[in-house]
């Protein structure tokens, strides 16, 4: 027990000098004294991460990140103040190995870059954004993307915490299902959060918000997915939301439509957007949500709906696996809509709680009423990816 005490103090003065390197970036970004010595940072690279200038390239590691990586040093003390064990210093000694890189950088000493300047080194992206640890398409994302938000070093915890793991200002969004009433619910919410809303639809009128706002809207059939192909170029974000309820029916026609609608129309557009992923920008910036339902693992009174639903689900598990970009689940619980008029929760609500948990970039986005389905998912997705890593392959396996 003791050791595991140890073990914990260790890792928790590690992450809390991490936490006082972070803050001190963001404070960076927000406080024009440190701004000042901030800015060149990012004049530095390229969008390829190549760095412009070497000079410039040193001066910044001087007037960035040795202040920086001092702060977070001094910082790491607090953990040995509170505790007075030696076993909390081992932030600081990690803190200290952050500040001798910059310092080796600033030097200009041979290989310092590529040994210790790992989050900006340039080249083909071989990963998507990581969840739990920073990598380079998710520090990328500082430079190019948005400079008001990936502001974590090593550990995206602050950005988690406020809601600045995914920036949606200007990212252009399209949502399927938008003459429904969750569809328009989602329109507003990601409009709310500067976001430029596309709604799709097989309905031929313009969609228009509840402020009497038209969005700009695509008409689209089952089955003609790659009609829209040329409008998805342009896309950043699509979220797949349609789909239907045929209730107790279990005839040809139900069993036909709920699979075509529900599962293989939201795969097929899938396929289509990943066809627009061709570079480091599309692999970071572009994503997909798709909303599966709670009926993934538990009922929802209607056979072919959870039937099919679960198909859709078990297939971007499968998909996920692959992908070039970000894929997350949207996972509800009953939401009243046309589809559902006996549902308990908003649209506008759900809506907004999904949107604040992509923010915090939750993969598999779950907003129910019902607790077991919190336990259930994240052991469903671990134990069915297994599944399917071990016995299935890619584009390389064949």
């Amino acid at each position: 027990m003791e050791w595991l005490s140890l073990g914990a103090i260790a890792l928790l003065s590690i992450i809390w000098a991490e936490l006082v390197r972070d803050s001190y970036h963001v404070l960076s970004h927000f406080w024009k004294p440190l701004y000042r010595l901030h800015q060149i940072h990012h004049r530095v690279f390229r969008t390829d991460l190549t760095v412009i200038d070497e000079q410039l390239y040193r001066r910044s590691q001087w007037q960035n990140d040795v202040p920086e990586c001092g702060i977070m040093l001094l910082g790491s003390l607090f953990p040995w103040l509170l505790v007075s064990h030696w076993i909390a210093f081992t932030g600081s000694v990690y803190a200290l190995g952050f500040l001798l890189g910059a310092i080796a950088r600033g030097s200009g000493l041979p290989y310092a870059d590529a040994l210790t300047e790992i989050t900006h080194r340039p080249g083909e992206f071989t990963a998507i954004p990581g969840q739990w640890r920073v990598n380079r398409p998710y520090h990328w994302r500082h430079h190019f993307d948005s400079q008001k938000a990936y502001y974590c070093s090593t550990f995206p915890l602050i950005d988690k915490l406020f809601g600045t793991a995914l920036s949606l200002k200007k990212k252009r969004v399209a949502v399927t299902g938008a003459s429904g009433t969750l569809g328009k619910a989602f329109l507003e919410a990601l409009r709310d959060r500067g976001a430029k809303v596309t709604a799709i639809t097989s309905k031929t009128d313009p969609i228009i918000l509840d402020d009497e706002t038209s969005i700009n809207t695509l008409t689209w059939e089952v089955g003609k997915e790659t009609e829209l192909a040329d409008a998805l170029e342009k896309i950043d974000i699509l979220i797949l939301n349609h789909g239907i309820n045929v209730h107790g029916e279990r005839t040809e026609t139900a069993i036909y439509n709920s699979y075509e609608v529900n599962a293989f129309s939201s795969w097929r557009l899938l396929e289509q957007f990943l066809k627009t992923i061709r570079n480091n920008e599309d692999k970071v910036r572009k994503e997909i949500w798709v909303n599966t339902s709670e009926a993934e693992v538990s009922p929802a009174l209607s056979p072919l709906y959870e039937l099919s639903k679960r198909t859709l689900g078990d297939l971007i598990t499968l998909r996920r696996l692959d992908s070039p970009c970000v894929i997350r689940k949207i996972i509800l619980g009953p939401f009243k809509s046309n589809l559902n008029p006996i549902g308990v929760m908003s649209a506008s609500w759900v809506a907004k709680q999904v949107v604040n948990l992509a923010v915090r970039d939750f993969r598999n986005i779950v907003v129910t009423i019902n607790p077991v389905t919190y336990l259930l998912v994240p052991v469903k997705e671990f134990c069915v990816a297994t599944y399917f890593k071990l016995f299935s392959h890619g584009a390389k396996g064949e």
